[in-house]
């Protein structure tokens, strides 16, 4: 090889290693998993007097889910009189309407709820749960955003937790209810079970700093105020009061046999816009939280977890260059036989693509599913986690370069069935130039594939395929998307009117 060679490769092999890094850690989380699976959590006595609950309901331009909310929130069992519901809504749309109308009915039905507008959205999410709970009557809080619809029976089965005076949120497993909608969602189901089955229950049963996820949880409010309250300093509040509220010692509770089914994003752009918000989010929050935590004392296990948890989203800035560097390597090492393969692409292979079905393959494999279920889909979960890296990349550089930007809604459309259209629906999430650069490495990477089919060596064509699929279906799915809605507006428009009789 030649000197310049020899350092595409090393570079290439460094990438390797410190992806591997990131990737052996869900081997560790599925060991913590298997090792503490059968520490159920139990609420440590019952309320003698049940004690009064306030549940929160964050929305804004939710027209299509708004009355759905609602409507599962007035059918749960509590006691009325220990029970508030407060619909705090920062709509700018008729979702207003559709929710006054709403509340109206269901306070005539008995329930103690009431309609609480904002007209300025400071601190978004976060400003508009603070803001509720000035008025708030419950010593507890459970939120739910928009498009989640929580069983009759949730506050019955999570309040008894907090007998234990240390406990200070006890949070739920994420369902799904158009998980059959597309492929798409049927790739985000797995990648959400990887985060509720797995890792939550292996975080918090082995004593780990694990996070409320936004909603489908409950908060006991004292431990709200010690954690420093909500705060819009960072995109996932959530993340950032869960580190806050643990540094203070309060405790938190996962009960993964609670399920509170929600929809999942039908559109590659709104898909990608709420991923962007997560992996910006948890890098703010670990630019904020984690010098005081590395300064807490905490067990070095813990810290290390919260390392790994909070910069987790790092990886994918290593992941561009990998894309780049990858076909290279592949014409520098064709000549070189299989001892590369040996010293580069196993090794990569075990440590981070093998960890990724293994991880995901368990977290289904726990729900009951066949071995067909739990594999069929895991080639397109590992191939859009590769194409989704320039939209997180850009998540994480955004985050170190201290670059605000709003928060940013995930549209609900209410849709459960593949037969339903979202083509007409009002809410799309905004198109930008990531699809050019998507569409650009996948192009790139054909060259690779075309380059190792002509010369029949196909050691690393499932590396590139991925890639070049990956890439590919996220580039093509937000251009599609943003042409069919442009289409859209123009045919209406060009469209001739009705003459009026």
């Amino acid at each position: 090889m030649t000197s310049l060679e020899l350092s595409v490769v090393v570079g290439y092999a460094l990438l390797l290693c410190i992806l591997s890094v990131y990737g052996s850690h869900r081997y560790a989380m599925a060991y913590l998993y298997y090792r503490h699976k059968y520490r159920l959590p139990t609420p440590k006595g019952r309320f003698e007097q049940l004690p009064r609950v306030t549940i929160q309901l964050p929305i804004f331009n939710e027209m299509y889910v708004t009355e759905r909310l609602i409507g599962a929130v007035a059918k749960i069992d509590y006691p009325r009189e220990l029970l508030e519901v407060q619909v705090l809504d920062d709509s700018t749309d008729e979702t207003q309407g559709i929710a006054r109308a709403c509340v109206d009915r269901v306070r005539a039905e008995g329930l103690d709820i009431v309609y609480i507008h904002r007209t300025d959205r400071s601190g978004f999410k976060a400003g508009a749960l603070e803001h509720g709970l000035k008025t708030a009557k419950g010593e507890f809080v459970a939120v739910f955003d928009a498009d989640f619809i929580p069983d009759p029976q949730f506050l019955r089965r999570t309040v008894d937790f907090f007998t234990d005076p240390k406990v200070g949120m006890v949070q739920a497993r994420w369902g799904h209810l158009n998980r059959g909608y597309s492929l798409l969602t049927q790739v985000q189901a797995i990648l959400l079970d990887g985060h509720f089955v797995i890792e939550h229950t292996a975080r918090n049963r082995s004593g780990r700093f694990f996070n409320f996820n936004g909603t489908a949880g409950i908060w006991r409010r004292e431990a709200i105020a010690s954690g420093g309250g909500w705060q819009h300093d960072t995109l996932t509040e959530d993340l950032d009061l869960s580190y806050r509220t643990q540094l203070k010692g309060w405790q938190f509770v996962y009960v993964p046999q609670i399920v509170t089914p929600a929809e999942l994003p039908v559109e590659m752009n709104a898909f990608k816009s709420q991923q962007h918000r997560w992996a910006k989010g948890s890098i703010q929050t670990a630019l904020k939280v984690l010098p005081r935590l590395l300064d807490a004392d905490l067990p070095r296990e813990v810290k290390r977890e919260a390392v790994m948890h909070l910069t987790a989203n790092l990886a994918y800035l290593l992941m561009i260059p990998l894309a780049i560097l990858l076909p290279i390597t592949v014409v520098v090492r064709v000549s070189h036989g299989w001892y590369e393969v040996l010293f580069l692409d196993i090794p990569f292979f075990a440590a981070a693509t093998f960890s990724v079905v293994a991880f995901y393959a368990a977290s289904q494999r726990e729900q009951g599913r066949t071995t067909w279920q739990q594999l069929k889909y895991l080639p397109m979960v590992m191939a859009i986690g590769i194409g989704l890296s320039v939209n997180q990349a850009r998540a994480v550089v955004e985050a170190l370069m201290g670059y605000e930007t709003a928060f940013t809604r995930t549209p609900k459309h209410g849709v459960a069935s593949a037969g339903e259209s979202v083509t007409r629906k009002r809410y799309k999430a905004a198109v930008t130039f990531q699809p050019i650069v998507e569409l650009a490495l996948a192009a790139y990477m054909t060259y690779g594939v075309m380059y190792l089919i002509e010369r029949e060596v196909y050691y690393s064509l499932p590396f590139l395929l991925l890639f070049q699929v990956g890439f590919g279906y996220v580039g093509l799915a937000s251009v599609y998307e943003g042409l069919r809605g442009r289409v859209g507006r123009w045919v209406r428009v060009l469209a001739p009117q009705p003459s009026p009789e």
